[in-house]
């Protein structure tokens, strides 16, 4: 039985950019964390240690900075678009080209009068934007891919959620809830169909859909509240083909105070850490392609 090298691919991970433009006195900051993955014509520098086709990763992160500067955008999927193009139309044995990005957000900070201040932020979070772009093939055949996300989006609702009525075998010892604290830290990635979009105005439209979807259904369980927060951001955003989701219950127990004389009637919970119940879900048009290269993740973002 012969031996062959399967699929494989390389690049440079996680390279800190914060670009600050200065045109006006009053700044404009993005804070990102971008990461690379080149395929292509690699098989000798695997099969016999030849690395002439093979363009250094330090190369990459050169570049990432660089195009940081000289690249002409205004959002984080312009950027992520430039620089996936760059290493398959430019580097010759380049044929597939995959940018991640992380993206962390800033507010400006507010000063006395109110006004915001023009170079002064906080950082917000935990919650961290996210874009993923495959660029593959070249001239006409080219195909591009983009993938927006979010993710440590953590959400709670004290009440409007249940769970009971489901399925219990011998080990079952949950008991039914009919109100109960609903949380997650949620990791989601949308696929556009098109490239013509409004990349910061998409984000915002998503994440409202999404937040507003968990606020506001009543809900029987975390499966349906994903379902239905897919749902709303592709009513929401027609140029969404699909969205994937990820959802991790972060239990609250209500904590035991009766032992100690003390009536808990909902207020006081342990919040536990793990283990956790991982509740995931794709949502799409009945007519979406299939577009796996969209969602191959080279550091996990996706």
């Amino acid at each position: 039985m012969a031996i062959v090298l399967g699929p494989n691919r390389y690049g440079k991970a996680e390279s800190r950019v914060v670009r600050i433009q200065r045109d006006t006195p009053r700044h404009e900051i993005r804070d990102l964390n971008v990461s690379t993955a080149l395929r292509g014509w690699f098989d000798a520098a695997h099969i016999e240690g030849d690395q002439s086709a093979v363009l250094p990763t330090d190369s990459q992160k050169q570049t990432v900075y660089a195009y940081a500067k000289q690249a002409a955008w205004d959002t984080t999927e312009e950027y992520a678009l430039t620089l996936a193009r760059h290493f398959v139309d430019d580097i010759e044995p380049v044929d597939t080209a995959r940018v991640e990005i992380e993206e962390y957000a800033w507010e400006r900070v507010t000063t006395a009068d109110g006004a915001e201040h023009d170079h002064t932020w906080v950082r917000r979070g935990p919650e961290v934007r996210t874009v993923a772009v495959t660029v593959s093939g070249a001239g006409a055949a080219q195909r591009t891919w983009v993938v927006g996300g979010v993710k440590d989006l953590t959400i709670l609702k004290s009440t409007g959620s249940e769970f009971r009525g489901f399925l219990q075998d011998p080990y079952t010892v949950l008991e039914p809830a009919a109100d109960r604290v609903m949380a997650t830290s949620l990791v989601a990635g949308w696929r556009f169909s098109t490239l013509e979009v409004d990349w910061d105005e998409a984000y915002a439209s998503i994440r409202q859909a999404l937040v507003a979807t968990f606020a506001n259904l009543h809900s029987l369980a975390l499966q349906q509240t994903l379902y239905a927060m897919g749902r709303a951001v592709l009513e929401a955003c027609p140029e969404v083909a699909e969205i994937r989701l990820s959802a991790p219950n972060k239990h609250h127990f209500a904590y035991d105070l009766a032992r100690f004389g003390i009536e808990n009637r909902g207020e006081i919970f342990h919040a536990a850490d793990r283990p956790y119940g991982l509740i995931q879900a794709t949502v799409m048009h009945d007519d979406a392609e299939d577009a796996g290269p969209a969602w191959e993740s080279f550091t996990g973002l996706v």
